[in-house]
């Protein structure tokens, strides 16, 4: 139905990470004033602010992990630390004028539509209506802990890798790490020189990519300064590689460019182990990049250290001196990180989200989450994720994917400026059509040739977008209005 047009809508931006100071950025450049961020944290950064385990840096190069519009020519390295990636978010909030538009430790608990409008509630009592909702919450935030007997009764420290404990020593002190996805290893490269004793408690062994990260020189960073035309070209080569060369490759599990990547990974093992044993221990029974693939030029060199071991009986335990493993064994430790992932199946949960007809996100995602294109649900209008369910997260730089998706949203939300419409949301038709063309494409992905991974929801379909990234660019160009139920 038709509206007057909504000069100026409410839009209430849920986190303060990548994602929400993107969000804000382009809300003020389009012209939208009205807007508010609510962040759980103290600051921004997300998932940089969160983690700041040793060894931190992200699998994406740098010049690729930045925003399109804001490249950073002082990156030190190809793929730069932790606390590098977290320091340019904050600058970029900063430049650009949205931290101050930005509220912190205001947790949002619930949100429900009501009278054509969202109506949100903060831990702390506090209450907010907006327009529309933009949920910027992430995927790798909620840490994911076993179940261990006894974990509690360890006399040790024990934290996991996102709540790193730095009033901990590690110096010469004996160390546990359980788990061998990216954050572990990355962690074993930076500590095992530090500890006395560093014990890899793996489940299942990882297959490992070789990559130089080589340091930027003063002279390039200066290129880079005083021609951008020189970064920007860097940058789309990058994307271009990676597009061509990764994520391209791992939705055809047929590929010759998978095969390559799977050939690298087998001879970097075979030239990197040189103990037998070890190097069996390390191989898995898996086709490289089922599971997310592991970029690390240091790992292999790091757990051959006289002061590492790989433990590879599970664990029965924890135990107040240590980790007792299934053949009976007990681990002495001083220290134990789990770097054991994080519940990737939550999203915007556990904020109760309630939307037409009292319809709550629970209901809607009893089976598994999902949503149209990544980012609309039915019968939520005026919700929008960035990062949401079924997109690109296994297979390219999320700055990339949130930069087309707000785009995606932004023209949508241009329809209920205008008038055109007041609620905006995906059709249960076309959102069950995406639905069911996503699980069978997914077949074909690398993803679905036989390992467990935090990329496959509770019915063991991949969750991650299964087609060409050329594919999502494309999708993202211009909503297909057919799709959308507009009211």
């Amino acid at each position: 139905m038709g509206n007057e047009p909504r000069s100026e809508p409410r839009f209430i931006v849920i986190g303060a990470g990548m994602s929400g100071i993107l969000s804000a950025i382009k809300l003020k450049q389009a012209g939208f004033g009205d807007f508010a961020v609510y962040e759980k944290g103290d600051r921004v950064g997300g998932t940089w602010r969160e983690n700041t385990y040793p060894g931190l840096s992200c699998d994406v190069p740098s010049h690729l992990y930045s925003y399109s519009f804001d490249l950073n020519p002082d990156w030190s390295h190809r793929f730069s630390p932790g606390p590098e990636i977290e320091a340019y978010f904050e600058d970029v909030a900063r430049r650009y004028g949205v931290d101050s538009r930005m509220q912190f430790g205001k947790e949002v608990t619930r949100a429900a539509f009501e009278d054509g409008r969202w109506q949100l509630r903060m831990a702390d009592g506090s209450t907010d209506v907006g327009d529309v909702v933009i949920a910027a919450t992430g995927v790798l935030h909620h840490p994911s802990i076993p179940d261990f007997e006894g974990l509690d009764r360890f006399e040790g420290a024990a934290f996991h890798s996102a709540r790193w404990d730095h009033d901990v020593s590690l110096a010469g002190k004996r160390v546990g790490i359980v788990g061998t996805g990216s954050t572990a290893i990355q962690i074993v490269g930076g500590i095992v020189d530090e500890v006395a004793e560093l014990s890899l408690f793996q489940r299942t062994p990882q297959w490992v990519m070789p990559q130089d990260n080589p340091a930027y020189s003063e002279a390039e960073k200066t290129e880079f300064r005083e021609h951008p035309e020189t970064l920007a070209k860097l940058r789309s080569d990058i994307a271009l590689l990676f597009t061509e060369g990764f994520s391209n490759a791992v939705v055809d599990a047929d590929s010759p460019q998978l095969q390559a990547i799977h050939d690298a990974c087998v001879a970097n093992l075979e030239d990197s182990v040189k103990d037998p044993e070890l190097r069996e221990k390390l191989r898995p029974d898996y086709r490289a990049a089922c599971k997310r693939l592991i970029i690390s030029g240091e790992f292999y060199g790091a757990i051959q250290r006289p002061n590492a071991t790989v433990v590879t009986e599970g664990i029965e335990r924890i135990e107040k001196s240590g980790v007792r493993t299934r053949d009976g064994k007990l681990h002495e430790l001083d220290v134990l990180v789990l770097a054991t992932g994080f519940r990737v199946d939550r999203f915007m949960r556990p904020m109760e989200v309630i939307g037409r007809n009292g319809r709550t996100l629970e209901d809607e995602w009893r089976e598994a989450p999902s949503a149209y294109l990544a980012i609309s649900i039915p019968d939520f209008p005026n919700l929008f994720m960035l990062n949401g369910p079924n997109g690109p997260v296994g297979n390219f730089s999320l700055i990339d994917v949130a930069e087309l998706q707000l785009a995606y949203i932004l023209q949508l939300v241009e329809l209920v400026r205008s008038g055109s419409c007041s609620e905006v949301s995906a059709s249960r038709t076309a959102t069950d059509r995406f639905d069911a063309d996503r699980k069978q494409a997914a077949k074909k992905t690398i993803w679905s040739s036989g390992c467990k991974s935090w990329y496959l929801d509770a019915n063991g379909v991949p969750m991650a977008w299964p087609w060409t990234f050329d594919r999502f660019r494309q999708e993202m160009s211009k909503p297909r209005l057919a799709d959308f139920e507009l009211l």
